[in-house]
């Protein structure tokens, strides 16, 4: 059954190690697409033979919108962090 709203989603921000698992994910997937689609996620079929259809350059395009939103995200992340210890 399909959600009727977010209100009972919850979960807790990516890390940096999953965000640029989800960048690999993305490099894979453009790669088979380039690489004639046998791999992508997506099939290109003949309209009516039972396949999902998609534009080829339609899907790179979202493959390269998404890609560059999870970058943005890795990007504006604090490249250090400062820690305090404590002095006795």
């Amino acid at each position: 059954m399909d959600l009727p709203d977010l209100s009972t989603v919850s979960g807790a921000e990516l890390s940096d190690d999953q965000v640029r698992g989800i960048l690999a994910q993305i490099d894979l997937d453009i790669m088979n697409l380039v690489r004639d689609g046998k791999l992508a996620a997506l099939k290109y079929g003949i309209p009516g033979d039972g396949t999902r259809h998609t534009d080829r350059a339609a899907n790179l395009r979202a493959l390269l919108e998404a890609r560059d939103r999870y970058q943005a995200v890795l990007h504006s992340r604090p490249a250090w962090r400062m820690t305090q210890a404590a002095c006795s």
